[in-house]
Parts: C-alpha cells; structure tokens; sequence
C-alpha cells in the first residue's frame, strides 16, 4: 500500500515539477545552470516522498571551480533524484535522444542545454561530442556523465564507456569521479524504514599532458578509484545496520 502511495506521489511530483522546470526553461533557455536548479526541484521533494537519506561528502565537487567531466555510477531510474541535489553550478548532462520524448521531462532536459546524442548514428553522435569538447574549454561549464553507459541495478559497476574519457583528453580538463553506495537493493518503497544513501566526490585525475594512447590506463585508474570508494561506502552502511 505505501509502495503504490509513493509512486502516485511520484507520479504527481513528476509532471508537477517537468511543467515548473519548463517554464524555467522557457525564461533562460540554454542557460547551463538550468540543469543545477531543475536538478534540486526534481531531487529535494522526491528524497521526501521516496524515504531516502542521502549523506553528501561531496564538497570537492560543489567547490570546484573549472570546467571538469563528472563521471558517476549509474544503477537505477532513481538515480535522477539521488544525484539531482548534488548537481554543481553550470552543468550539464549528457543523454540519449531518445529521452526527449518523455513528456515534460524530455522538453525540460533539452531546454536544460543537456547534450542529446543520437547513439544509432554514429556521424551525429560524433559531430555531438566534437561541440561537447568545446562546451568544455570555452564555455565554463562542465559535463556529467554515467561512464557506464546504461544502469547497472546495483549489480556492480559495468565497464566504462570510452566517450567521457576522449572529451577529457581532447579538451584538458580533469576527470572528476562521484560515488553513491549500492542502494538499489536496498530499497524498501513499501516500508517507512528509510533507504540511506551514502555519496562522496573523489579528487579529480589531471588529463594535464594525455593523449588518446593514455586513454586505457585513465580509465583504469578511475574505475578502480571508484570501485575501492562504492566498496567502502557500501562496508559502512552494513556497520550502521
């Protein structure tokens, strides 16, 4: 009963705020702060609605202050509320073309100025990611990414997509990797017993000096970064319970 309770408040709360964050849309259109405002509308009421406490140690990240590509993991739908508080200032979120068809929210995320590809067609997708690299050295803004490529239902993190890292490279700005423990098997939507979350921003890794041949060995070297930090954020919520 409190399950299907929930996801009609979802529900509501989901084209309620889709229809506000258009209208912001429609007043900046573009503006790559759209994403950080509409992010923290869609997150705040729903970590309410879904019982989720979320703990941020995500400092480095809202403090950091040049244009940077933030990698995270990537297990569940949810994930938009999870992550949409820890959205920092001039953001924006790279996605699948197919999202724009999603009402309210689809029309939202394009007005957001988040990155659309078409991943069928490879001549788009390309041309897409040439003007994401761009965005990132001359624009001040930075790029959030799941490096999975699709959500992993809390079964461990998936291989990382190449795509983040190759924007990295070619535009010189750090890779900045944020964690969230493994809730999606922990949740319990038809329980009051709240779902804790835990979060945390690593330090960035320096693109500084790397070339498209260092490609393998940055993207080692940041999945094995957040592999060690989701096993520690998982090992600390089983001392907790």
């Amino acid at each position: 009963m409190l399950y299907l309770l929930r996801m009609l408040l979802m529900s509501v709360h989901f084209i309620v705020a889709g229809m506000i964050g258009i209208l912001v849309g429609l007043c900046r259109p573009f503006n790559p702060d759209n994403s950080r405002l509409c992010g923290r509308l869609y997150s705040l009421p729903a970590m309410r609605i879904l019982g989720f406490k979320v703990k941020p140690e995500i400092k480095g990240l809202l403090e950091h202050q040049r244009s940077c590509v933030i990698v995270a993991n990537h297990q569940s739908n949810y994930d938009l509320f999870v992550f949409g508080g820890a959205v920092p200032a001039r953001t924006v979120t790279i996605g699948k073309k197919s999202l724009k068809w999603i009402p309210f929210f689809g029309q939202l995320f394009w007005l957001s100025g988040n990155v659309l590809i078409d991943r069928g067609n490879a001549q788009r997708a390309k041309k897409a990611m040439l003007a994401t690299t761009d965005t990132l050295q001359h624009k001040d803004t930075s790029i959030w990414v799941f490096v999975e490529g699709t959500r992993n239902k809390g079964r461990g993190l998936l291989p990382f997509k190449k795509g983040a890292f190759q924007m990295a490279i070619n535009a010189g700005v750090p890779i900045l990797p944020v964690c969230v423990s493994t809730y999606s098997k922990h949740m319990q939507l038809n329980n009051w017993h709240a779902t804790d979350v835990l979060m945390r921003s690593l330090e960035p890794i320096s693109t500084a000096g790397l070339t498209q041949e260092d490609l393998p060995a940055l993207i080692e070297q940041c999945r094995n970064q957040m592999l060690a930090c989701i096993e520690e954020l998982d090992q600390q919520l089983m001392v907790r319970a």
